[in-house]
């Protein structure tokens, strides 16, 4: 079996509260101080959209309101395991597996631009009958969520973007590709987690070794390979994608809906100078930023990140 997660492997949905994978989760939980309720709903689905199939993570009860979690690249909707345990008794939470990543299905015909995500992300939606949501994207899903503002503004009641901007850091988007590109497959799964304590050095040993087989699976070979769409094809359309998904503080105008920008005070690739130009800009904007965390925020300071996100919530 080359998965290293549990995950609904039909059509129907499968209650991960049933799993060791939740008992661990709560255990995390319990380790860092992060309340949640006994009670709730967790399940993971798979839903058909623009002729791809797209697994995703769906908590709490669909009659509370709709919270869309879409994740970083190189990240799964797992990223937000910890955030979503701890809203799922007061939202509904569709956490995505986006195109090339996690348990969805790689995109046939490489399209991994902003565009692309985004108009998943409002067809999943759609499938699900949601016709307003607040989204909280994170780096990659963040540019989606930038995205999907402007293609789908109808939707969106607000936004919560995670340490991503208009501008971004060279130096720190350097290091994460670098990071990635020396990390695609292993022999064990032990070099994989040493590498990761030393990339993320917020995250306790225990805490990425219950999350690394959200981002692994197991070749054929018995090689660990990163779970994601790393095909030679890419390669050709890795330029195009990037110029396509390149946002201008100018474009943040369009933006009508209150935004939270939620910065890592160690981020190496959003700045505090950058973060605080991109806030002015936007029309309903605000700035926070979350102490002992680089840029994956809500992962390394989860109760930090929570600190700021849920006030921005409940308003």
């Amino acid at each position: 079996m080359p998965y290293l997660n549990e995950f609904s492997s039909t059509n129907s949905p499968f209650d991960m509260t049933t799993t060791h994978e939740f008992l661990s989760l709560c255990q995390s939980a319990d380790d860092l101080g992060i309340q949640y309720s006994k009670k709730i709903s967790y399940f993971s689905r798979n839903i058909v959209a623009r002729h791809q199939r797209f697994h995703l993570l769906e908590w709490g009860s669909p009659s509370l309101p709709h919270l869309l979690l879409l994740h970083g690249g190189n990240q799964s909707a797992h990223s937000w395991d910890l955030v979503s345990l701890h809203l799922a008794d007061r939202f509904h939470i569709i956490a995505l597996d986006q195109r090339g990543h996690g348990d969805s299905e790689w995109a046939r015909d490489a399209d991994y631009s902003s565009h692309a995500m985004a108009s998943d992300a409002s067809s999943v939606l759609s499938e699900l009958n949601i016709d307003s949501v607040t989204v909280l994207g994170h780096s990659m899903g963040g540019m989606n969520t930038l995205r999907l503002a402007m293609q789908d503004p109808h939707l969106l009641q607000r936004l919560v973007l995670v340490d991503i901007g208009p501008e971004l850091s060279d130096a720190g988007t350097k290091s994460i590709r670098n990071f990635v590109t020396e990390n695609r497959e292993f022999e064990d799964l032990d070099a994989f987690i040493q590498n990761v304590q030393k990339y993320d050095p917020y995250r306790s040993k225990e805490h990425i070794e219950r999350t690394v087989k959200y981002n692994l699976l197991q070749r054929a070979d018995g090689k660990f390979i990163s779970k994601r769409d790393h095909g030679p094809r890419l390669a050709t359309t890795q330029n195009q994608r990037e110029t396509s998904d390149r946002f201008s503080i100018e474009d943040t105008a369009e933006i009508s809906q209150p935004t939270l920008v939620i910065r890592g005070a160690d981020s190496n690739v959003l700045t505090s100078e950058a973060a605080n130009r991109f806030v002015q800009a936007l029309p309903h904007g605000e700035l926070q930023t979350v102490p002992k965390s680089g840029h994956n925020v809500h992962g390394q300071n989860t109760s930090g990140f929570l600190d700021v996100l849920v006030p921005f919530l409940m308003k």
